[in-house]
């Protein structure tokens, strides 16, 4: 078959289209419609799915959150008590002190254990932070390395 551009003076080529069968056509195009549905009703379940999925490890992750920061608040309190105490026991120590030397080496002392509290301390606040986020970013992980799997069997 040649083209028609090739030879102007010739017809174009003719296009058979099939019969359309008007008593088909009905049951053509509720098969159309019922496999539309059922892919509309698939990707809802999955949508929902995906939700419910999202919405648990945000619970999750709330929760994570919330406990953690009450641990801090917990720490933070413990921390304070114990600096308070050691604060009232100096005052204590250099009201009964006898002599400027009494006085000094009581300071020196206090300031020794405050650093050494203050390291303990920070010691303890940085473990615990770095619990709550490897915690929290766990959660993360596994949501995202979970989603990632779905998208490749998708």
């Amino acid at each position: 078959m040649s083209k028609p551009a090739d030879k102007p003076n010739q017809p174009a080529e003719t296009v058979e289209f099939q019969a359309i069968d008007p008593s088909k056509a009905a049951d053509q195009f509720r098969a159309v419609a019922e496999k539309g549905i059922e892919q509309s009703q698939e990707a809802l379940a999955k949508f929902q799915f995906g939700v419910e999925e999202t919405q648990k490890v945000l619970k999750s992750t709330f929760e994570t959150a919330r406990s953690v920061g009450n641990e801090l608040s917990l720490t933070t309190i413990a921390a304070l008590r114990a600096n308070v105490e050691v604060d009232f026991s100096h005052l204590e120590a250099l009201s009964g002190a006898k002599s400027l030397s009494e006085i000094i080496e009581l300071q020196t002392k206090f300031l020794g254990k405050r650093v050494e509290m203050g390291v303990e301390q920070a010691k303890d606040f940085r473990a615990l932070t770095t619990k709550a986020v490897t915690d929290i970013s766990k959660l993360a992980k596994d949501v995202f390395d979970k989603s990632l799997r779905d998208l490749k069997a998708a």
